[in-house]
């Protein structure tokens, strides 16, 4: 049965032109704003946001009042950053936010803002984004002109600045402080940690750093209050989440539902099922970097407890299906060649080693490959997991090593038959059949 869940996030996103400020306001919008500044403090904002028990939808999954926390309480300049940089493979909820709703996410910056008593912020969105860049322009224009920002907001006595600046396009820069590198006008490079943005930040001064999905959460939180919200999900994972599903489904999008459901349930009953009925081979739940699931795992509720139990984690959200009919070692080989060209170069084990890995998948996949390219992966996932100067690293090796783990018959196969069997004859009728995990899985009933 598939769970009867009314839209939070994205209820306006189906509206004629529900970007517009006027529909924002039609519906309920900048409500949340006026409230925030006329009944309660900072701190009691703070406090509310910690009891809600929302976390990060960024990828890292951190608790966001705890965060605020974070901020210094002391009169100094302080900044906030939406982080619209969303560079992970498979993940497109963030561009659906901005460029259908985008006023939900002002909305939430400026509470946010006030509470950790920023007074200016800055909006990071990837180059390559025209539409979304457009439609922040014209969101923070019109909240400027109904004196939703600027000075002296509503009439409170807080005022906050907010401009657009537009990136370049690297995947680096949805790291935080890679991304305020990039504010300052240098190459977007990570700096080492701590101390954190929260102490020390653009320009040398305290910074708060969210998704743009976390804080088109904060309206909804102080308009219900946290209790209504901590209600949505589970204990550990509370409120709505935006799930993208992509790859070998009927009905690929983005589906608003509770935090804690079940990945069958999004695959079957909400994207459709699988194309042609077949079966899945493996699922990728959380964008590029987070660990490959079977088909076997799929009744894993998707949150931020039972994921890393099973072997990967919740990440952005972005689930993408593979069937029966993919080749793994391809799939490791794409994934392997983003980290490549995205790495920014700063230290050797990510510079180096996603080159070597990308090499060694490559010969592979060619039907080049020996035994000592699948033993090279082996050394180089070891290498590289947890000694790079940012989590990318991490990134870059989790999917490898679940692949290898799951799937390493596979790459045997494709040395043993100097090829791949699924998409080369020839090289099927000289490898052996694989005995990796293929498991049917029924429709859910509805």
């Amino acid at each position: 049965m598939a769970t009867t869940f009314e839209p939070v996030l994205l209820r306006r996103v189906d509206l004629a032109r529900s970007e517009t400020i006027d529909v924002y306001l039609a519906t309920g919008g900048y409500e949340a704003l006026r409230k925030a500044l006329n009944e309660h403090t900072p701190a009691d904002l703070i406090a509310m946001v910690k009891a809600s028990g929302l976390r990060g939808r960024g990828g890292a999954g951190f608790p966001a009042g705890l965060k605020w926390s974070f901020m210094p309480q002391e009169n100094v300049q302080k900044y906030l950053c939406v982080n619209t940089d969303e560079g992970e493979p498979g993940t497109f909820k963030d561009r659906v936010l901005i460029e259908r709703d985008p006023h939900q996410v002002i909305e939430g910056a400026i509470i946010a803002a006030y509470a950790v008593g920023a007074s200016r912020a800055f909006v990071y969105i990837r180059g390559e984004f025209f539409v979304g860049v457009k439609r922040w322009i014209k969101a923070i224009a019109d909240a400027y002109e109904r004196g939703f920002l600027g000075e002296n907001i509503l009439g409170s006595g807080y005022s906050l600045d907010l401009t657009v600046h537009r990136g370049a396009g690297a995947y680096i820069c949805g790291e935080e402080t890679a991304m305020i590198e990039s504010l300052e006008g240098r190459r977007g490079e990570p700096r080492l940690k701590p101390p954190y943005p929260a102490q020390y930040g653009y320009l040398h001064q305290p910074t708060l750093v969210h998704n743009v999905e976390t804080l088109a959460n904060v309206p909804h939180i102080v308009l219900h209050g946290p209790e209504w919200y901590a209600g949505i999900g589970t204990s550990g994972s509370a409120g709505p989440k935006i799930f993208c599903v992509s790859g070998h489904v009927n009905r690929p999008g983005v589906f608003e539902l509770p935090l804690g459901v079940p990945l069958r349930e999004i695959i079957y009953e909400h994207a459709g099922g699988v194309r042609g009925d077949k079966r899945i081979k493996a699922i990728i739940p959380g964008g590029a970097s987070t660990g490959l699931l079977t088909g076997d795992q799929i009744d894993v509720t998707m949150d931020f407890d039972a994921l890393p139990k099973a072997g990967s984690a919740l990440g952005t959200g972005a689930i993408v299906v593979m069937d029966e009919d993919t080749c793994m070692v391809d799939v490791a080989r794409r994934t392997a060649r983003f980290f490549a060209h995205e790495s920014c170069g700063r230290c050797v084990p990510c510079r180096v080693g996603s080159q070597r890995t990308l090499e060694a998948l490559t010969r592979i996949t060619d039907g080049r490959g020996a035994p000592a390219d699948i033993a090279a992966l082996d050394a180089l996932a070891e290498g590289i997991g947890g000694k790079t100067f940012c989590p990318m690293g991490d990134a870059q090796v989790g999917p490898l090593m679940s692949s290898l783990r799951l799937f390493r018959d596979e790459y045997e196969a494709h040395v043993a038959g100097g090829g791949c069997r699924i998409h080369d004859p020839a090289a099927a009728a000289a490898a052996p059949a694989s005995k990796g995990p293929r498991i049917r899985t029924a429709r859910a009933s509805g």
